[in-house]
């Protein structure tokens, strides 16, 4: 028996909650596969040879690929300025690396072409994304770098190599799996984003699969479309995971800060600052300049703007509920326990993470149509998608917090005449309930930001702020718009600072 991980046979009850959870998990992705199935091989081949389909899968490609190695190179350069580099006031300029991730990418692109009328293209994706991406690789290289040693770096440096060579051949394979894992993010991110790339009108495989389903009765090519999107998104999972397998690990060592001379400083100090400036900044600027305008003022409609917020808080707090009740046995189970089968339920919980919005929201529309029409178009659906996107957030933040608690105090409480449940409500429970409320938080501010899922399954006559923005911003109205938006970054920031004053590692997960 593992002291720290308890038996190694889980429970069978705790088994069937789980499976059940991750069954639920994976509805979306089943009921793609069979309703692309049903339209024939002919049809796929067909699909998939148009020229059409081939400059989706190319542009969605290129942009990942782009964006990635962007946000890959800036956020790790970051992440050394912020831990090598002695910065004055460093934990706010850690902050302000973190705060694109509050800020999101339709946001970002509608500030945008509120200053900068006009723009659009390949150029522009690839820069705000890149911009509202860097800190998925910053924040988890910073952490890595803390505890790296230096040692072996030292000793580069003495035997003449370069700081950036000494860094590449000593440090990097240190903190290298970190930073694959923020490029997983980063390509994940790049490949469902929709917002941006629809306002920048640079046509992606969201974009197709969003035409297709909008301008077509016969929706098995939008079908075809969200499977080949899977398919991508799944590869770069399976690339990532390839590669941080085959990495070596080393003891860790913190390296102090150093500090540098002022000019050196003055030239690295524009690198921590340039994603905020591009991915914030900018657009919150544009935003604030058009929400004074007496035009603005004058076209809010304070009503309808309450009624967007109530559905945003509504649907947000009750997606939070359902992700956690379905992440909790997940996580309860990885946390204690190993074997395939764990293995197995675990990866199925995380499918949300490679399946884009977009890509959900179609699937369950075709789920409720089919299986339970008297569900299409309501929030039940609409809540369920979220727990299905974002539920993998609740398992990782629930999973640390569970595996934290030590098996020998549930073992003390079961010496002592508790029955499981109750040892387990005893001590357990109040031991892993921050994290729980960490991973609540994180699927609310998820879903308050999420666009294209909501788009398809929102009821009729309920709009969020996040659809009301985008109703706008589609139709050029960007003086009505900005209420939205205003509000729409006020209520995410809510949650976002409350999770920073928790956990330092929350905005990791962000």
């Amino acid at each position: 028996m593992d002291a720290r991980r308890g038996p190694r046979r889980p429970p069978l009850a705790l088994l069937i909650a789980a499976a059940l959870a991750a069954a639920a998990a994976s509805i979306p992705l089943v009921y793609l596969l069979v309703r692309s199935l049903e339209a024939g091989l002919p049809r796929i081949v067909e699909t998939l040879g148009r020229g059409r389909v081939l400059e989706y899968a190319a542009n969605s490609l290129g942009l990942a690929v782009a964006t990635t190695l962007t946000a890959l190179v800036l956020g790790t350069a970051v992440a050394v300025v912020l831990t090598r580099v002695r910065v004055p006031f460093p934990r706010l300029w850690l902050l302000v690396s973190s705060l694109p991730l509050a800020v999101p990418s339709f946001i970002a692109g509608y500030g945008w072409l509120v200053s900068v009328p006009g723009i659009q293209g390949f150029l522009p994706s690839w820069l705000l994304l890149s911009a509202v991406t860097v800190p998925y690789v910053t924040l988890p290289v910073a952490a890595a770098l803390r505890g790296a040693s230096g040692d072996l770096e030292g000793v580069a440096r003495t035997l003449g190599r370069p700081p950036l060579r000494a860094f590449l051949v000593a440090t990097w394979p240190q903190v290298r799996p970190a930073a694959i894992a923020g490029a997983l993010l980063v390509a994940l991110y790049s490949l469902s984003d929709f917002g941006l790339v629809a306002l920048m009108r640079f046509p992606t495989l969201t974009w197709g699969i969003n035409a297709a389903y909008s301008a077509s009765f016969d929706r098995a090519q939008a079908a075809i479309l969200a499977l080949l999107l899977v398919v991508l998104a799944l590869a770069v999972v399976a690339g990532e995971r390839s590669a941080r397998g085959r990495l070596a690990r080393r003891p860790a060592r913190a390296v102090a800060p150093r500090p540098v001379r002022r000019g050196v400083l003055l030239a690295l100090l524009p690198v921590v600052a340039v994603a905020p400036i591009i991915g914030v900044a900018v657009p919150l600027l544009g935003l604030a300049q058009r929400l004074v305008q007496a035009e603005t003022l004058r076209s809010i409609d304070g009503p309808r703007l309450l009624a967007a917020v109530a559905a945003t808080l509504g649907v947000a707090l009750a997606a939070a509920l359902l992700a956690v009740l379905l992440a909790l046995p997940i996580a309860a189970l990885a946390a204690r326990y190993r074997g395939r089968l764990v293995s197995a339920i675990e990866s199925v919980g995380y499918l949300g993470h490679a399946l884009p919005g977009i890509v959900v929201g179609l699937s369950l529309v075709f789920f409720s149509l089919a299986v339970v029409p008297a569900l299409y178009q309501t929030t039940a659906v609409l809540v369920f998608a979220y727990a299905v996107l974002f539920m993998p957030k609740a398992i990782g933040t629930v999973r640390a917090g569970l595996g934290d608690v030590p098996a020998s105090l549930v073992s003390v409480a079961r010496t002592l005449g508790d029955s499981p449940l109750r040892a387990w409500m005893r001590v357990t429970v109040p031991l892993a309930l921050p994290s729980v409320g960490v991973g609540a938080l994180l699927v609310a501010i998820a879903t308050m930001k999420e666009l294209p899922a909501t788009l398809l399954l929102r009821p009729t006559g309920v709009e969020t702020l996040a659809t009301e923005l985008w109703n706008r911003t589609v139709a050029f109205e960007f003086g009505a718009a900005a209420p939205y938006a205003a509000v729409l970054v006020l209520v995410a920031a809510v949650p976002a600072m409350v999770l920073s004053g928790i956990r330092s590692t929350a905005k990791e997960e962000l």
